[in-house]
């Protein structure tokens, strides 16, 4: 990393202080704002543990082994396979998950709306990678840059956000009014 950039947990503490800009003044005189940094810092702990366990996800997706991604964890390959490589069983009774890989920037969107309708709609998503729950009806999926015009027009004509932010990108999904086809793109 080039020696200019800031501190990473600076970067972090500046980022969880902007989710409550009241915070820092509160924290000199109300016991609450205590509190409510441990909620909010614990909820930046979820969401980067999210986005560690997409890394890995995208890294495997992408031929990465389990000991280069190991040793990018400072951890064996062991302990990175134990720790990420096991995917969480299906509950008798829900709904079917698969994971799309191999995606970019160029055939996401087109992969995602093929697999829409057939019934497939994303849950969540990394780099190169969506996760795709199965339903009975259509679905349509868009991408938006963060913050754009075209993701608050998404967001008002009631698309909904899939998951977290993965930057630059912002990901939405409808139902569609039509039943799934059958069986699975090819």
């Amino acid at each position: 990393m080039p020696s200019d950039l800031p501190e990473f947990s600076d970067i972090v503490a500046r980022a969880i202080a902007r989710l409550d800009p009241t915070l820092e003044k509160r924290l000199d005189r109300e016991p609450q704002a205590h509190l409510d940094l441990v909620v909010l810092t614990h909820r930046a702990y979820e969401e980067t543990g999210a986005l560690l366990r997409s890394a890995v996800s995208s890294a495997r997706a992408a031929g990465w082994s389990w000991e280069a991604i190991g040793s990018a964890l400072g951890m064996t390959r062991q302990a990175a396979q134990q720790r990420f490589g096991h995917r969480p069983e299906p509950i008798p009774g829900t709904a079917e998950h698969r994971q799309l890989v191999g995606l970019s920037a160029f055939n996401e969107i087109d992969q995602l709306n093929e697999w829409g309708r057939h019934g497939w709609h994303s849950v969540g998503y990394g780099p190169r990678f969506h996760d795709v729950e199965k339903s009975d009806v259509q679905w349509e999926h868009h991408r938006a840059v963060i913050g754009s015009r075209s993701a608050r027009e998404l967001e008002a004509e009631g698309w909904d956000r899939i998951g977290s932010m993965w930057f630059p990108w912002v990901y939405f999904k409808r139902p569609l009014d039509s039943a799934a086809e059958p069986g699975e793109p090819t």
